[in-house]
């Protein structure tokens, strides 16, 4: 393993229980608002979660000065967070935040046709609304009561399979589960996870003209084909059409939602429209 992520490699096995801490609620509003949060952690919660790792797992000598160390070992633990996240996230943020921004638009979509309901019916079949328990596949048999305090469905590009959530009763309750986009563009799919460079700048030179702009802008904040060709005021078949051009350029992501695929612009489409450089 790296010697820049072994402290990472230790704390989240590849399976099993890992620390709550790792996965701060906060981190909902950004990377930065993340690390602070982690930064913050109390020693109390530290300690306690450390000691449930090594209860699952036979603990190494290494993870024995970690857990003694305590909250004196964030500093290096955080250095590693950044040397992974400008490794193996950094590179590929434009892409995995559009396949967030499609599942976030098809989910939104649902909740508006049909409320809650709608919204917990969609979601990936992995999931299953049984009202009033939402059920997922899991490794261990666990029930999380919400007791009023609501849930937060957070998409994940990194989550595989099934679903997460934090092992803590007490913090606020917290879903994980696979982007429905990332699961429609996983290997054996039929569909490339990342369009390569050289098939892109050729479909890119496709797209000048009137009316790719204006099918483009018609997207919004997430249109079916239906609904775009209604916009743009071109055929059904012009839309679909438009729509496929641009999801190879990768300016576009499409999302199948029933019968029916939804679309939203990428940040490579919504810098194209607005002339500028890809949001980091």
């Amino acid at each position: 393993m790296n010697s820049e992520t072994r402290t990472l490699g230790m704390l989240i096995p590849s399976r099993g229980y890992f620390p709550d801490f790792l996965t701060p609620v906060e981190g909902q509003y950004g990377w930065d608002v993340g690390l602070d949060a982690l930064r913050g952690i109390r020693p109390e919660r530290m300690r306690r979660e450390l000691q449930l790792l090594g209860a699952g797992a036979p603990t190494t000598p290494r993870l024995r000065d970690f857990m003694e160390g305590g909250t004196k070992q964030l500093p290096r633990l955080m250095g590693e967070l950044r040397a992974y996240h400008r490794a193996a996230v950094e590179p590929y943020w434009t892409h995995i935040q559009a396949q967030i921004e499609a599942e976030r638009a098809a989910r939104g979509r649902a909740l508006l046709d049909g409320g809650a309901d709608e919204l917990l019916a969609s979601l990936p079949p992995m999931l299953r609304w049984r009202a009033p328990v939402l059920e997922c596949d899991y490794p261990v048999d666990r029930d999380v009561r919400l007791r009023g305090r609501g849930l937060l469905l957070q998409p994940s590009f990194f989550c595989r399979r099934t679903a997460v959530t934090l092992h803590d009763p007490e913090l606020p309750p917290v879903l994980v589960y696979p982007a429905a986009a990332q699961l429609a563009s996983a290997p054996g799919s039929g569909e490339a996870t990342r369009p390569a460079e050289d098939q892109r700048q050729r479909t890119l030179g496709k797209l000048v003209g009137h009316t790719r702009s204006v099918v483009l802008r018609a997207i919004g904040d997430g249109a079916t084909t239906s609904e775009l060709a209604r916009r743009a005021g071109v055929s059904l078949a012009s839309a679909s059409q438009h729509a496929c051009v641009m999801r190879e350029a990768g300016l576009v992501t499409t999302l199948r939602r029933g019968n029916a695929v939804l679309h939203t612009v990428t940040p490579l489409g919504a810098a194209l429209l607005k002339g500028g450089a890809v949001a980091s």
